[in-house]
This record gives C-alpha cells, sequence and structure tokens, in this order.
C-alpha cells in the first residue's frame, strides 16, 4: 500500500511554517549579530516602548529632539504592538511578526492562483513563487519596518477585492494604508484596476478617490502637523524634481521629460529588472493590474537615495503585492491563450534561480555565483558577544548615546541619542569599528568625539574592549553613589 502524497493545502501550511521558522530565526540571528541599528529597527521598538508606556509613538529624533514618529512617516499601526509588547518586551516581537505576517501573504497568493488557474497544484507553484521571490525576503530581514507589513494586508486586499467582496477589501485596505503614508495610493490604483477589468466603475472610482484622499490627509495634513519643520524630510530626497509632492506634481507637469530622465536611469531600470524578471516577466500580461504599482515605482525611482531602487530594503512592500497578483493573472491569461503551459512550474524553476542570483538566503555563498550580499549578517562573532556584554552595565531607564549598531539594544528607553550627540546622556555606547550614523549632522565625527572624550574629566570610561567602549557621565555616577 503506497502511502498518500501530501495535498497542496498540507504543502502550503508546511512553506508558511518553515518560511516563519527559517526567517524568524534568520532575523533575531541578524540582530543579535549587530547588523541591525538604532535606525531602523531601534526607532520602531522606541516607538512601540512609548506608546506602552504611556508616550504614544514617540521617539528621539537624530538630533535628540523628543518628537511623534508621525512626524517622519504615517505609520500608526506601531501602536497596535504595545499590548503584545508588554507581554513579550523584545525587538525579537517585532522581528517575529514581521515574518509571521510576511509568510502568511502567501495564502492569498494560493487563493488568487487556485481561482483563475483552476488548480491547487498550480496555487501551490505561485505561493511557492512568493516565498522564494527575493524582494520577498529581503523585505523580511531588512529589520523590522511597519510597511512590511503593508505586503501581506495588500495580498489580502487583492484577493477580497477581485472577489468584489468589499468589506473586507475595505477593511485590509485601511489597515495596509496605516502601514505608511503612500501605500494608500496603491488602494487607489486597486480601484482603477477593479472599476476597469471588473466593470464596477462607480465601486472603482470611489476606491480611488478614497485612497488617494487618505494619501493625501497622511502627507500633506498629519505628518505636517507632527513635524517641527512643517514637512516630512522624507521629501529632500526628491530634490531633482521638486522636493514636495506639489513641485513634483509642478515638474511633471512643465518639465515631463525630467521626471523621465530621473526615473529611468541605468540604476532604475536594474531595479525594475530585479522586480520582474524573478517573476519570468509575467506581469507584462496583466498590465492593466500594474495601474497600481505606478505609485509607488514612481516614489522608488525618483528618489536620489540609491537605496530606494534596490530589492534589499523595506521599499518594495507595496509594489511585491501588486506584482504578484499581476503575475498570477498574467499567468492566467497565458494558459487561457495555450492551455496545458506549465507557468506554474516555470515559476517556481525561475524563482529558484533568482534567489539564487538576488536571495538572502546564506546557503548561497557556499555555491559559486550564489549571492554574497549580507551572507555573514547573521553569524554571530565574538566581538558581537563582548558588545552584548558591555550593554549590559547600561541601566534600563537611562539616557544613553549610542553608535548606530549598538543602539538598536538600548531603545527600549524614554531617551536614546545617536552618537555623537550626548546633550543629557547618562551613558554612551560606542563601537569603533563600526561608522557612526549620526557623523553627518553632529559638529565632531565620532573617532574625535571619542578621543575627546577619553581626556574628558566629566566622562568615565568603564569599559574597553575589541573597540567597544562604555562611558559613563562623572556627575551621573556621584548623584547615584
Amino acid at each position: 500500500m503506497t502511502a498518500r502524497a501530501p495535498s497542496p493545502r498540507a504543502l502550503l501550511w508546511s512553506a508558511i511554517a518553515a518560511y516563519t521558522a527559517g526567517f524568524s530565526a534568520l532575523s533575531i540571528l541578524r540582530h543579535r549579530a549587530f547588523s541591525t541599528g538604532r535606525f531602523d529597527l531601534g526607532n520602531m521598538v522606541q516607538s512601540v516602548w512609548s506608546t506602552a508606556h504611556g508616550h504614544p509613538l514617540q521617539i528621539t529624533s537624530l538630533r535628540g529632539d523628543q518628537i511623534s514618529r508621525l512626524g517622519a512617516h504615517f505609520d500608526p499601526i506601531l501602536a497596535a504592538f504595545a499590548p503584545l509588547w508588554l507581554i513579550w518586551p523584545s525587538p525579537d516581537l517585532l522581528l517575529v511578526t514581521q515574518a509571521v505576517a510576511i509568510a502568511l501573504g502567501a495564502l492569498p497568493v494560493f487563493w488568487l492562483a487556485r481561482k483563475h488557474l483552476g488548480s491547487e497544484r498550480a496555487a501551490l507553484g505561485f505561493a511557492l513563487a512568493y516565498l522564494l521571490y527575493p524582494p520577498t525576503q529581503w523585505l523580511t530581514l531588512n529589520e523590522f519596518h511597519p510597511v512590511a507589513l503593508g505586503c501581506p494586508l495588500l495580498l489580502f486586499a487583492i484577493w477580497y477585492l477581485d472577489e468584489g467582496r468589499l468589506l473586507p477589501f475595505a477593511l485590509f485596505a485601511l489597515l495596509a494604508a496605516t502601514t505608511k503614508e503612500e501605500i494608500a495610493l496603491v488602494a487607489a490604483g486597486l480601484g482603477i484596476w477593479y472599476g476597469l477589468a471588473h466593470g464596477r466603475r462607480l465601486a472603482g472610482s470611489v476606491i480611488a478617490v478614497a485612497g488617494v484622499a487618505v494619501a493625501l490627509i497622511a502627507i500633506e495634513v498629519v505628518i505636517p502637523h507632527f513635524n517641527r519643520a512643517g514637512t516630512s524630510s522624507f521629501f529632500t530626497r526628491y530634490s531633482e524634481v521638486g522636493s514636495t509632492p506639489g513641485g513634483i506634481v509642478h515638474t511633471a507637469l512643465t518639465d515631463p521629460w525630467q521626471i523621465v530622465q530621473t526615473a529611468f536611469t541605468g540604476r532604475g531600470l536594474g531595479y525594475i529588472a530585479r522586480l520582474a524578471l524573478p517573476l519570468g516577466l509575467l506581469v507584462v500580461f496583466a498590465p492593466l493590474l500594474l495601474i497600481a504599482a505606478l505609485p509607488e515605482l514612481a516614489v522608488n525611482l525618483l528618489s536620489a537615495a540609491t537605496t530606494q531602487t534596490s530589492i534589499r530594503f523595506h521599499y518594495t512592500a507595496g509594489l511585491i503585492p501588486v506584482l504578484m497578483a499581476a503575475a498570477v493573472l498574467g499567468a492566467a491569461r497565458l494558459t487561457r491563450a495555450r492551455p496545458g503551459l506549465p507557468v506554474a512550474t516555470a515559476a517556481v524553476v525561475v524563482a529558484v534561480a533568482s534567489n539564487y542570483f538576488l536571495g538572502p538566503i546564506p546557503v548561497w555563498r557556499y555555491f559559486p555565483g550564489g549571492e554574497q550580499q549580507q551572507a555573514h549578517a547573521a553569524e554571530v562573532s565574538e566581538h558581537d558577544r563582548i558588545a552584548a556584554e558591555a550593554l549590559r552595565l547600561i541601566p534600563g531607564n537611562a539616557v544613553v548615546s549610542a553608535t548606530n549598531s549598538l543602539g538598536a539594544h538600548l531603545s527600549a528607553r524614554r531617551r536614546v541619542l545617536s552618537f555623537p550627540f550626548l546633550q543629557d546622556a547618562q551613558w554612551i555606547a560606542a563601537d569603533e569599528t563600526a561608522p557612526g550614523y549620526a557623523d553627518r549632522l553632529a559638529p565632531l565625527p565620532t573617532a574625535v568625539q571619542l578621543s575627546w572624550l577619553r581626556r574628558n574629566p566629566e566622562w568615565r570610561l568603564v569599559f574597553e574592549r575589541d573597540g567597544i567602549l562604555i562611558f559613563h557621565r562623572a556627575s551621573a555616577a556621584a548623584s547615584t553613589a
């Protein structure tokens, strides 16, 4: 009697569980190896910690001011983690939740593919392609960002919209909009697709208008209200095309060629290729759905920040759901034209191959041509163990100034400064082997400031080993003696 093969649904849940376990472990190990930073994991940790302790979404800015997280980005979903923090007060909470949420995005991919391809085996193939898609995996490992939660939320929204179930769609789209200010524009694009592809033009128009309205309120009302400068510093990345939302629109109307030149550089075209090729270019067969990807593509392609045109960062969160859904619909269109075409098998094969060349799984470094970027980021070294030992000297309620790599481990407190800013710090934690994130704004770079601290009687060096330095302010030590 032969054993019965596992069903596609059982294999799907096994893949989701394996992804969750593997990427949760990798994320935690990367944090233990100090591959995370005060910016950005520490920033999110402090937002959650502050909310749990009665100071909603407050953080310490790069210059040392106490501000609202909403003055930088519209991601109020962070507040939802506050009750969980009281149960599990650790950055691991955020890292594991991110891995679980992204893994669960395979469910709506499976449902969408099963509906349009008429096969659970084919649906399993596309769910696996989603989990193997390099941008999905890099998104999971890129520290923790609220917008990463927007990826699975938008996938659920797409599924419910395709089903014509507008109430659950609205719920998931609204939740997705709380993960970052421009994500509502993706929902607006989905409304346009729904109106045209499903013939529901009134409903599609309402969704589109609502999405644009939510994004404008987040960008033009909420962020300026909480930002002392009146606008988000995020827009300084768009100096070439206008620096503000209004300026960008003005450039688009008066000098559209400037927009084209800025977006479609070699870097921009390479970014588009890295997004589309791992999906076997299936997205080109569902061009109408790609309308929903245009706002997020524009946000990334027009930015001067190179991180925004890299698949290794969280800026793909709003693109992945649309591209995966477009790949499914594109595959369905192909199979209708050529029945029997093994598109799901091809999708898995292409996903595995692209993961080999572009993905973050550490094992690829052992094979020739495999992806090497951040291949050792999850390896905890002796230097990391020394840093962990040193940080235990700093009390949990003390004001501390820390270099970026150490700051992610010290952010669960009311105030945490970015070294070399000192201000009211009672403790300093610095890693001489890692560059200082705040050097670009501080009056003195990290190396010069550390040299000055060694000679300053106000500060006492209480730990020094392997480039890890811990200073304690003498007056603070005397007051606690």
